[in-house]
């Protein structure tokens, strides 16, 4: 942690939920998690939240398995530290998206799947919004993945609403960067698990990621500055 209190990280969250609306009275939040760093610190915070925030809502953590074989037992170790109830979507996409359909480009066609995957499991469990574990250097890297590849500039908003499943997408860590959330995750000794998908960190968002280092190891204060220009951007609007 780089602030002196340890604390920061949960105050600019608590800043982010109530400047953009992310949870609110009565809510019911499924918290997507993967087994990786960024969605235990997500669940661990919005818990440390959940006993701090001035009013009530609820939480279930969501697991999409994508049919690999894997052992999730550090996903029950983590839900039970925190007592949260722990819900796995068994689904079958690995074995759509590598073995029937044999894409050549598998990420795209595995992330609708799984987006669709864990909005279904959500509805089920009878959430009304799903919370994600993006952070600041994913918000930077799908801005630089926009700007190269399609000439367009935007990236993803704090909140979205999903019109077809009737659910809003909250991302409460958006104005964190990654090395907070793994020094928190190694600090708190949270549990993780490998992700099993062969092509993991083999990816264009991954090389946008080694971009956004090489260039903050020159300018040190880049994700500062982006934070500061998204929050005033149109990008990220206020609710």
């Amino acid at each position: 942690m780089r602030r002196s209190d340890g604390k920061w990280f949960f105050t600019r969250t608590k800043r982010t939920i109530y400047r953009y609306k992310l949870i609110e009275e009565g809510d019911t939040v499924a918290v997507g998690i993967s087994g990786g760093k960024d969605s235990a610190a997500l669940l661990y915070i919005l818990n440390l939240f959940r006993r701090h925030a001035p009013f009530h809502f609820n939480m279930h953590a969501v697991y999409v398995d994508l049919g690999w074989p894997s052992e999730i037992d550090p996903l029950t170790r983590l839900t039970d530290k925190l007592d949260i109830e722990l819900h796995v979507e068994k689904t079958a996409i690995a074995k759509v998206v590598f073995e029937r359909r044999k894409e050549k480009n598998p990420c795209a066609l595995c992330a609708n799947m799984r987006r669709g995957a864990l909005h279904q499991a959500a509805k089920n469990v009878g959430c009304n919004k799903v919370a994600l574990g993006h952070h600041l250097d994913d918000a930077m890297q799908t801005f630089m993945m926009n700007l190269i590849y399609t000439g367009q500039m935007g990236t993803f908003k704090p909140k979205t609403y999903l019109d077809r499943t009737d659910l809003y997408l909250v991302r409460p860590l958006i104005q964190l960067p990654e090395k907070t959330l793994a020094s928190l995750v190694e600090r708190e000794r949270l549990p993780l698990f490998k992700n099993p998908c062969p092509i993991s960190g083999k990816t264009k968002r991954r090389e946008m990621q080694e971009l956004i280092d090489e260039l903050s190891q020159r300018y040190p204060d880049l994700r500062e500055k982006c934070r500061a220009a998204l929050i005033s951007s149109p990008f990220w609007p206020d609710f």
